[in-house]
């Protein structure tokens, strides 16, 4: 009889508790769901060695649902993508690797590693091979936009979606911040490398990140901060100037990277900081020559826009991917 007395007891305090707390609304309900999912799907950080050389990538979510490949730029890593590992990691599988050199991977010396946009293309593909991802949207900006465009047009069949933050594939889309890249194109010597420093400057990178912003305070400074500690080891201007001077075999490639997406129309997300001193508005424009139907969203902001738009950069996303898997 006690047991039984102890066991009423209980159940009816239980009962109370519950009756004391306020009903949640069906908002607060979903609100609980996704924060338990973003809970359950932390980002992890992993590395994967390919032909000697560790690849230290971002990831999260979980892998039964669709992948979204996110290709970053210079000079950051995949550190650009933090919110968009975080806000969409519930309904999505996300993964952002680092290019050699960058972000936390390895940094080979050019002697035993080709920086060049082939080789980090030839890299990233074979990352995704061994991680054995079979179908991903690409998301690009800056360099993942050459990057991207070589994955892309080698396995067309691979590609669901392309998301498009400041990703060029036209000569239009280059913006006046080009002028000494281009005069090291030309002729490259002492004179025009040593034009190029000042984009190593702490200073140099901070332009970089708050150029063409509504309001600087609004762009995280750990930024600029990590890519000038990374920027300042030893070998690291040269091995950039390399890269800066192989961008010009991009230009010769965007005949076919828009050959590509005439001949696939793959589902396009443009979501372009329009204030870009690289990639101006210009070149999100020209892509309406080639894709027919584009998802297209202006931003007042500058080159990285997710720093001062990411939130509703990131609902574009969910919502475009949402109507892509119909």
């Amino acid at each position: 009889m006690k047991r039984i007395h102890l066991t009423y007891l209980f159940a009816l305090a239980i009962i109370i508790s519950c009756q004391g707390q306020p009903k949640m609304s069906n908002n607060q309900k979903t609100s609980t769901v996704l924060n338990q999912n973003k809970m359950n799907h932390n980002i992890k950080y992993k590395k994967l060695e390919i032909n000697g050389i560790n690849i230290a990538y971002r990831e999260s979510g979980n892998s039964t649902n669709p992948t979204i490949v996110l290709l970053h730029g210079f000079p950051s890593s995949s550190h650009q993508y933090r919110k968009v590992l975080h806000q969409l990691s519930d309904e999505f599988h996300l993964i952002a690797p680092d290019y050699p050199g960058f972000g936390n991977s390895d940094f080979p010396s050019a002697e035993d590693y080709e920086y060049t946009f082939d080789n980090i293309a030839t890299t990233i593909h074979t990352f995704l091979e061994l991680k054995e991802i079979k179908t991903y949207a690409l998301m690009i900006q800056d360099y993942g936009a050459p990057i991207g465009f070589r994955i892309a047009t080698a396995n067309p069949e691979r590609v669901t979606a392309i998301i498009n933050q400041n990703g060029n594939a036209y000569e239009e889309g280059l913006g006046d911040a080009w002028k000494n890249v281009r005069e090291l194109w030309a002729n490259r010597n002492k004179n025009t490398e040593k034009a190029l420093l000042p984009a190593f400057s702490l200073e140099g990178l901070e332009w970089q990140y708050t150029h063409g912003t509504r309001n600087p305070e609004n762009v995280n400074p750990d930024n600029w901060h990590l890519d000038y500690l990374r920027l300042s080891r030893p070998n690291a201007h040269a091995i950039n100037i390399d890269l800066f001077y192989d961008y010009q075999n991009n230009l010769k490639l965007y005949p076919k990277w828009q050959q590509y997406l005439r001949d696939n129309q793959p589902p396009l997300l443009i979501v372009w900081g329009k204030n870009d001193a690289f990639f101006p508005e210009s070149g999100a424009e020209a892509f309406k020559k080639d894709v027919n139907t584009i998802d297209y969203h202006i931003f007042n902001t500058g080159h990285f826009a997710l720093e001062e738009d990411g939130d509703e950069i990131i609902d574009k996303i969910r919502t475009f991917m949402k109507n892509t898997l119909k």
